[in-house]
């Protein structure tokens, strides 16, 4: 990746509990270094609105609301989705090859085309709580296989742990966007995530996209938070 693409890799989560803080926050950052994430607490309390002000401001939003449902119902909130100008937006692999093919022809027709991503395994999960839902197999082949599906449904890309980057550029390509959670900065703890890697390990197993929470968000000085990962990342392999 160049220096441009690293400067961009940061997506930040605005894991907050009303919109003034998530605005505040984002008033301490420069749009042209990082992405923004709203997740379910945040919508539902900030509402669209919240969303379509981010996007006023120059930001890049990722919606991450996790779309799973029957196909139609789906497909008409990724349209609903695009039309507040997200940058991206997800559904759940889970919800089958139907789900995931409707959601990408609805977005063919709107007029700005986020990007679609799809779900894969919840970092937050290992083998032994994926056992007990019932799937069979390792987590990295569960996401393995679940990536497949979102590939040859035509999405964008796939959320996975950065654990399995590896594998999965092995297998879909370059082009194929990898969007990972469970990024902790050294000396960070890992918090309710299992499947974690520092911000250059991601970087270098394939990750094209780093979802960073409260290590920038928690920070006294958010912009200087950010920027010490930035440097991070690309700062010489052998340094």
């Amino acid at each position: 990746m160049t220096s441009d693409e690293l400067r961009k890799a940061i997506i930040i989560a605005l894991d907050f509990d009303t919109s003034d803080k998530a605005l505040a926050l984002a008033a301490e950052l420069d749009p042209r270094d990082c992405r923004l994430k709203v997740g379910k607490e945040l919508f539902t309390r900030g509402g669209p609105g919240l969303v379509e002000r981010l996007v006023a401001d120059g930001f890049d939003v990722f919606l991450d609301l996790k779309f799973h449902d029957i196909p139609n119902t789906v497909a008409k909130a990724c349209q609903a989705a695009a039309e507040l100008g997200v940058w991206m937006l997800n559904v759940h692999a889970f919800g089958g090859r139907r789900m995931l093919e409707q959601a990408r022809e609805s977005l063919e027709a709107c007029d700005h085309q986020p990007l679609l991503i799809a779900v894969t395994v919840l970092t937050s999960l290992d083998d032994h709580d994926l056992h007990e839902i019932g799937c069979r197999g390792s987590i990295a082949e569960n996401a393995l296989r679940l990536a497949g599906l979102a590939h040859e449904a035509g999405l964008d890309g796939v959320v996975c742990s950065p654990r399995e980057c590896v594998a999965m550029r092995a297998a879909f390509g370059r082009a194929f966007r990898l969007i990972t959670p469970g990024i902790r900065p050294r000396g960070v703890q890992q918090q309710d995530q299992k499947r974690v890697m520092t911000p250059r390990a991601a970087i270098a197993a394939g990750s094209d996209y780093l979802v960073i929470g409260r290590a920038i968000t928690g920070a006294v000085a958010p912009q200087a938070a950010l920027q010490a990962i930035q440097e991070e990342l690309t700062m010489p392999l052998s340094a």
